[in-house]
């Protein structure tokens, strides 16, 4: 277990390395007081995704999020690669941590993360719960649900990111018309698909398949029922989100804006966003 402590602005950003298995060590930061918010990446990405959360919040808040195993910093393991074993990673960070009752932030297939936590601790021990524009069900039969897509263009997915030449090109598409919805300059795409390259491909397709055959809508009704809830989703599926949860999960807020990366390229938005869902949690008597 190693630990180093780096000045990130005001704050000090604790960063360090936590066995979660026998030579598995996942990289996490840890930087500012107060309520507990954990950011967890989704596919492939790291904690880089939230630096503007982490700038932000830390003034006023503890902020953590890690880079899963196979991602990022953390350990390439042959073993534990889908959100089952991700939520008992993060749960394992948090007992680390001396963590009770935080507010949960999953992006993407992150959601999938938060909620398998949820299954297996319940819905007391989170405060609060936000997903970043997935739905419960990533993949389903029903063509109006509120999902990634059908089987044929999921299984195309999947094979665009078996080489590393192919993902590479999939990755700066997907960047282009996808996560980002303004035209950025080449070196941000870099930076984005970058990321996602430290994993290597076939621990990609392990996540891949994990998530999309992923169902968490037992979960997301009962964090519905039992906690203060916030979807933000895509602008370019808003209307589809919306009549889903308006089924599936009703007493949940929802906002929508931007491309599937919202959070960074319209974080101010964002920002003034969860504040003010942190300010109502931290208000309930």
């Amino acid at each position: 277990m190693q630990r180093k402590t780096l000045v990130k602005g005001p704050e000090r950003l604790t960063s360090g390395y936590l066995e979660v298995a026998d030579g598995v060590d996942i990289y996490y930061e840890d930087i500012g007081e107060g309520q507990v918010i954990i950011l967890v990446p989704g596919w492939t990405f790291t904690t880089k995704v939230f630096e503007h959360q982490f700038d932000y919040f830390s003034k006023n808040h503890r902020v953590i999020s890690f880079d899963p195993r196979g991602h990022g910093r953390s350990t390439v393991t042959t073993s534990g690669n889908d959100y089952i074993t991700q939520a008992a990673d993060m749960a394992k960070l948090m007992a680390h941590l001396s963590v009770v009752r935080p507010i949960l932030v999953g992006w993407s297939f992150g959601c999938l993360t938060t909620w398998q936590f949820i299954k297996d601790n319940g819905t007391d021990s989170v405060r609060g719960h936000v997903c970043i524009d997935l739905s419960p069900t990533p993949m389903t039969g029903v063509e109006d649900d509120w999902r990634e897509g059908n089987i044929s263009e999921i299984a195309d997915m999947y094979q665009a990111i078996q080489t590393v030449k192919e993902r590479r090109s999939f990755l700066v598409q997907f960047t282009e018309d996808v996560l980002i919805v303004q035209k950025v300059d080449s070196k941000i795409i870099s930076w984005i698909v970058d990321q996602s390259l430290k994993s290597p491909a076939w621990v990609a397709s392990n996540y891949l398949a994990a998530g999309m055959f992923s169902n968490y809508l037992e979960e997301a009704g009962k964090v519905d029922e039992a906690m203060p809830s916030l979807y933000v989703v895509a602008d370019h599926w808003a209307d589809t989100a919306r009549k889903y949860l308006a089924k599936h999960a009703p007493n949940s807020r929802i906002e929508s804006f931007g491309g599937h990366m919202m959070f960074w390229e319209y974080h101010k938005e964002f920002n003034k966003i969860f504040e003010d869902f942190i300010f109502k949690i931290e208000n309930i008597n």
